[in-house]
């Protein structure tokens, strides 16, 4: 069932890397052509002094063409006009003398562009980086804080081989701390991981931009040691220069950038949502108020019952009034008596003759059933065959309609509502920007040596290895399709180029086996977990950085090393459309995966002793069709033995050879296919309309129809044997149906009238089950009392023949028939165990306070209960319990460190300068300080509450930052207006080791705009309007890592792009892990409140998406579901009630009592840990149904009986009692119990358990707690105190039977 509940742990955070797609780590200042040795020391010793400089010139190269500084001093020498202007526009605090020339300044300008586009939205941070190396770089007094510690000799010339860079503790946690806050949009992450390797503090950030680079490896080319205090004799003085705070408003650094920017105070993060319990200190034990007000109102409640009670008995007192029987059978003025005792005793007698027709009052529908019941039997004791034939013509031809029988599967259709804000979310979503992936994972996972010993670390050179041979075997798996071969190759997502996107430990060895032993084996992984985002061997195949956290898994905080499991996630492209074969060879290729997995794969990793669970997304829905046939077997066998008893039930007392005669397997058989044939007659009609149906119809509407449909045949079969055995069977016919007709049509038309008002609910589940079961239900009422009455006729017959049960065509002897009548006079176990036992038991008046006060506490603690219900479907529970996904989601909630991503749309942006909604978006400097980016970077502050973990990736803020004239290796363009891209991309660059330089043919490229150009550094609308299409197709790389090839090409919707608005563009963040099913609803409910009160603030339309919420949304509005259905049922039921009756009295009860039945369902289902979902509603419909059944037939008996509460109260149990008790509660009760069994524990927990629950709580509150209630407080007799005269003929109760 539900998708998305089934999808979600599997996507928890794949996507960072998945769509980054930057094709350059960031390259911290090389230091490299920064330091010279004073030429005034060339003979003598070092000089540190103003004016000179510890390194000048560039002497050499390493052999991976990095360039070396000169290990000799000079003083600072003035530059030329072109060359200072050059350099104050880098470094403006450099106004004079310089310790650079033309040429180290270039490679200076040349590293520091690499930086500029990630720190250009933080103007503090940016220049105090660019700061810190120019004073590197060209200080005219760098010998007072440089010092060249070693020198290596490369082609005849020394040349720097490690510095001492002396700084201030001040100015290193000042740089620092301006920086550390700075977002990386694009990868959901900080700029401090890419620049500072993730560094905690100051020290670790100098620590890392100082280390020497390894041939080929970005950084500085010799060592830098940073310092905070220098020897005393060498005169030199630590850096200390000025730092711009991130907080100083003229440099309009963002909240989300900087923490103690001016934009956060104005507005503090969202507080914690802590959930208000209002609780009561009673001494040292704190109660709920809701507890304490239900205990209160319990015993006020049962005090002002049980003292009215004591009051109306007390007025009451005197003779005991004679109960009246039911009805009479004489005449057709007359009602046949439905309860004559021939015993003596007070309590149980009856008189010696039944009620004239004068002596009943019944209200006019009453009146008019009775009529009608009456003709009707006697027209179809004439012509049973006539009837029977005609009453079957309408349901088989319904049935035909199975021919275009279809059932629904999937999830969307099942539980999203039509109209549903997650569904036109998702569509909106899927139409504008880019349907979500498929997801294809495999999580390989160590076993811990002892029971409670922790897993130990699957990061070894052995498992290592491991998963490559079994990547291998992933790469070479086929799959056919329509006569081709599928690969993963064929199918994965693919950014950039031609490699899968494939998330795995191994990306760290660019997925290539040959790799592993030349990039130094398990110790590489174990470096790339610590520098996966600045270290170029350690980005992926598809050029894109991987965090270590969605790779691994079972480690905690940041210690990668100690993980315990290996997730491997192949994402494959998703397709969505009407026709349902978009996928064909994803399916195709998943299934074949999942086969090599079972097959190969598992016991490869066996071997080793690890474990290795997996998925695939079709894995679920494959899983649920396997399910929804696994339990077929159990679900017959429940039905045979509902069949058995029924049989047993409707027959006499089990003594031979009688019993060949009197048993009734032919007449239950047929029975039960009466049943059927309104269920599949239902399937039927709706089928032929186009309805599709639903596991849901299939598993619980033979349930619901066979209870109520069994529970009829009962009091029919019950009623006729009630008859004097001499009587004609015309006769016998129309005074059962005169007795039981009216109450049977009361309880269906109850029934049908509640689930077909339940069908206008929008959940397609609840309400498609509603109309199935509305029209089923109505057709086995029609069924029951025409088919199913014309079969009793002929059993009747049958009998009167003593021909043989199930073969008819045998006669038995005379003599058996005798004993048969003999049989048939003597009552029935159940009959006698209502007369001597149950009824008498209830009628003591200490008992009788009991079970008012033992009821009425058991409503008040459900109600109780029903506050701690909580919604959801745990997925383990639909799958069948052997289903491979059992371990998987295991593993997923074991695993796990990341949450499902999360993306925040904005409908409608309109991006022209005047309407200022960029400023309203955007998080870069000048942005307002409540924008929605802000404003996402302020709630991630607090996940606990806001369940989002990160600031967003904006393709806004990137494009702002990419526009930037300070970003100058970003927008640029060739004197002829077009786009010309960063140096180090073609055709600046040539493939295949070709040149890069200024030099080429993009030697003239000049950045797109000066300052000037920009309206406080946004774009005009036309400027907007052409530059977008560019950066959307400017690929990521060292020179500028802002282009948003690849990573922002599904966030934006260009469509009518031109007429200045954006019709939807995404920002992607994550939330915050999420264990449980709450998790999942309380986290799109706090995102829904986060848009909505950002849309209100910002006139603007945002809403959250995630693609799980469409299967999520119903536990939203699951408690209003659910109260507004069972209320709709009961209104139902209360007002067919106040129309057949005409007594608000009894309606008024039957309501309280069926009220009392859901509630305290719901208490159980608390207890019992049962979560509030779409199955456990319609199984609380459902109830509504079925207590129906327990409830009408006894009221109704005790409505028509004459006497007192108490005498009328024990005759309905006596007439009533033993049919229901048979007919639903030991029927049910038998079927109900082989369900236990089931391979599937969605059938033990919702349908075992909760059907166990029904019928006990339905049998309690039907037979136990409403004969109480109502001869307490009962309504008023139909029936006169007038009795017919002592001649006319009684019917001996003896004939009533079990």
């Amino acid at each position: 069932m539900e998708r998305g509940a089934v999808l979600l742990g599997r996507r928890l955070g794949f996507f960072a890397v998945t769509v980054l797609l930057l094709k350059v780590i960031f390259f911290v200042f090389s230091a490299k052509a920064q330091v010279s040795l004073s030429q005034s020391n060339a003979a003598s010793g070092d000089m540190h002094r103003e004016g000179y400089c510890s390194m000048y010139g560039i002497c050499a190269q390493r052999s991976d063409g990095k360039d070396l500084n000169c290990a000799q001093g000079s003083l600072a020498t003035k530059p030329d006009g072109l060359l200072s202007s050059r350099i104050q526009s880098l470094c403006p605090t450099i106004t004079s003398n310089v310790c650079c020339n033309a040429a180290q300044f270039e490679t200076l300008h040349d590293q520091v562009q690499q930086a500029v586009p990630l720190l250009v939205g933080c103007p503090a941070c940016l220049r105090n980086f660019l700061n810190f190396f120019c004073e590197l770089s060209c200080s005219p007094n760098q010998s007072l804080f440089i010092n060249v510690t070693s020198a290596t000799q490369v082609n005849n010339t020394m040349t720097v081989n490690g510095i001492d860079y002396f700084i201030t503790n001040t100015y290193g946690e000042e740089f620092y701390d301006s920086c550390k806050d700075v977002k990386f949009g694009s990868m959901n992450t900080r700029v401090m991981d890419f620049i500072g390797a993730g560094a905690e503090n100051y020290e670790d950030f100098l620590s890392f931009l100082g280390r020497q680079a390894a041939l080929n490896s970005p950084g500085s080319p010799y060592k830098i040691d940073f310092k905070t205090n220098a020897p005393l004799s060498s005169g030199m003085k630590p850096l200390n220069s000025t730092i711009y705070s991130c907080g100083d408003s003229l440099l309009g650094c963002s909240c989300g950038d900087c923490s103690s920017s001016s934009t956060c105070s104005d507005s503090a993060p969202p507080a914690l949502l802590e959930k208000s319990s209002c609780k009561i200190s009673m001494g040292s034990v704190r109660v709920k108020c809701i507890d304490f007000s239900l205990a209160v109102l319990y015993i006020t409640t049962s005090s002002a019952l049980l003292l009215w009670t004591f009051l109306l008995r007390k007025g009451e007192r005197g003779p005991l009034s004679k109960p009246k029987p039911l009805f009479n059978g004489n005449g057709e003025n007359e009602l046949l008596s439905g309860y004559k005792q021939q015993d003596t005793n007070p309590p149980m007698h009856m008189s010696k003759g039944p009620l004239l027709w004068k002596d009943f009052q019944p209200s006019v529908i009453q009146d008019f059933f009775a009529r009608i019941f009456r003709k009707y039997g006697e027209f179809v004791s004439r012509k049973p065959t006539l009837v029977l034939s005609l009453s079957l013509v309408v349901p088989i031809l319904l049935c035909m309609g199975l021919v275009r029988f279809r059932v629904e599967t999937k999830p969307e259709k099942l539980w999203v509502s039509h109209g549903s804000k997650a569904a036109e979310d998702k569509h909106f979503f899927d139409f504008h920007l880019a349907p979500f992936y498929r997801i294809e994972q495999l999580l390989l996972a160590t076993l811990p040596l002892s029971k409670n010993a922790m897993a130990p670390s699957i990061v070894t050179d052995q498992n290592l290895k491991l998963l490559f041979e079994l990547q291998k075997k992933v790469d070479t798996l086929h799959a056919n399709y329509s006569g081709s071969k599928v690969f993963l190759g064929d199918i994965c997502m693919k950014p950039l180029d031609d490699n899968c996107a494939t998330q795995s430990v191994l990306q760290y060895f660019k997925m290539d086996q040959k790799r592993y032993d030349d990039y130094g084996g398990v110790q590489h992984a174990v470096y790339c977990f610590e520098h996966y985002s600045s270290e170029e061997t350690c980005r992926s195949s598809f050029h894109a950085p991987l965090d270590p956290g969605t790779v691994l898994g079972g480690f905690s905080g940041s210690n990668y090393s100690d993980a315990s499991a290996f997730i491997i996630t192949y994402p494959v492209n998703n397709e969505v459309g009407d026709a349902g074969n978009e996928n064909g060879k994803a399916v195709a290729w998943e299934r074949a995966f999942i086969q090599l997995v079972k097959e190969e794969l598992v016991p490869m990793v066996q071997t080793q002793n690890l474990t290795l669970s997996f998925s695939s997304e079709s894995s679920v829905q494959d899983e649920l069709e396997r399910e929804s046939s696994a339990d077929v077997v159990t679900i017959l066998i429940s039905y045979l033995v509902m069949f058995a008893y029924i049989s047993f039930a409707l027959g006499d007392s089990p003594q031979w050879p009688s019993f060949l005669v009197t048993s009734k397997v032919l007449l239950g058989l047929s029975g039960v296919l009466v049943v059927m044939l309104s269920v599949l007659g239902s399937i039927g009609f709706y089928s032929a309309i186009g309805v599709k149906s639903t596991l849901i119809i299939m598993e619980v509407i033979p349930f619901l129809v066979l209870a109520v449909g069994v529970d009829n045949m009962c009091i029919l079969v019950h009623a006729v044997k009630r008859q004097a055995t001499d009587m004609s069977l015309d006769r016998k016919i129309s005074n059962a149906l005169v007795e039981v007709g009216p109450s049977i049509t009361l309880a269906s038309l109850s029934e049908v009238i509640a689930f077909a008002v339940g069908s206008f609910i929008p959940m397609p589940a609840v309400r498609v089950f509603s109309m199935f079961a509305a029209l089923a239900i109505f057709l086995n009422f029609i069924l029951q009392v025409t088919a199913f009455v014309a079969l009793i006729i002929f059993d009747i017959l049958r009998t009167d023949d003593n021909k043989i049960d199930c073969f008819p065509c045998v006669k038995l002897p005379s003599s058996v028939g005798s004993e048969r009548v003999i049989l048939q006079r003597k009552s029935g176990f159940l009959v006698r165990y209502m007369e001597d036992f149950h009824a008498p038991i209830l009628a003591i008046p200490g008992v009788k306070s009991v079970v008012i006060a033992v009821f009425t506490a058991a409503t008040f603690f459900s109600i109780a209960l029903c506050t701690r219900l909580q919604a959801g479907l745990e997925q383990k529970i639909v799958l069948p319990r052997d289903s491979y996904l059992q371990g998987y989601f295991d593993d997923l909630a074991n695993y796990l460190r990341v949450g499902p991503p999360l993306y925040f749309v904005v409908k409608g942006f309109n991006y022209s300068l005047e309407s200022n909604q960029t400023n309203k978006i955007c998080s870069t400097s000048h942005c307002d300080s409540n924008s929605l980016l802000n404003e996402i970077t302020k709630a991630s502050l607090n996940p606990e509450s806001s369940f989002i973990a990160k600031p967003a990736a904006s393709w806004l803020d990137d494009f702002l930052v990419w526009l930037s004239p300070e970003a100058f290796g970003c927008c640029r363009k060739f004197t002829n207006g077009s786009y010309c891209p960063p140096n180090d991309q073609f055709p600046c660059c040539q493939p295949n080791g070709g040149t890069c330089g200024i030099d080429g043919v993009c030697k003239d490229c000049t950045t797109c705009f000066h300052q000037s150009d920009l309206h406080d550094g946004r774009p005009s609308t036309a400027q907007f309007r052409e530059k977008l299409p560019w950066f959307l197709k400017a690929s990521p790389s060292a020179n500028c890592a802002k282009g948003g090839s690849g990573i922002y090409s599904s966030s934006i919707d260009l469509t009518g792009f031109d007429s200045g608005m954006i019709q939807a563009s995404s920002f992607r963040t994550y939330h915050s892990p999420l264990s449980g099913q709450m998790d999942y609803v309380n986290a799109m409910r706090a995102a829904r409140d986060f848009s909505s009160r950002v849309s209100d603030s910002l006139k603007i339309q945002v809403f959250p998406y995630s693609v799980y919420y469409i299967f999520f949304e119903q536990y939203l509005h699951i408690w209003k579901t659910a109260w507004t259905i069972i209320a709709i049922g009961l209104g139902a039921v209360f007002i067919i009630c106040l129309v057949i009756t005409c007594s608000l009295w009894t309606s008024a009860i039957i309501l309280l009592v069926l009220s009392m039945i859901v509630v305290d369902m719901m208490g159980v289902i608390a207890i019992l840990k049962i979560q509030l979902n779409a199955i456990s509603v319609v199984n609380l419909v459902m109830s509504v149904g079925i207590a129906v059944e327990f409830c009408v037939h006894i009221t109704h008996a005790f409505l028509v009986n004459g006497g007192d509460r108490g005498s009328r109260a024990k005759a309905a149990l006596c007439t009533m009692g033993a049919s229901v008790f048979s007919g639903i509660t030991l029927t049910k009760l038998v079927g109900v119990i082989v369900l236990s069994f089931a391979k599937s524990r969605v059938f033990v927990v919702y349908y075992f358990q909760m059907y166990l629950a029904l019928v006990l709580i339905g049998f309690l509150h039907g037979l136990v707690f409403l004969p109480v209630l109502l001869s307490i407080c009962g309504p008023p007799s139909r029936c006169d105190s007038d009795e017919k005269p002592e001649n006319q003929p009684t019917v001996p109760a003896e004939t009533i039977s079990s």
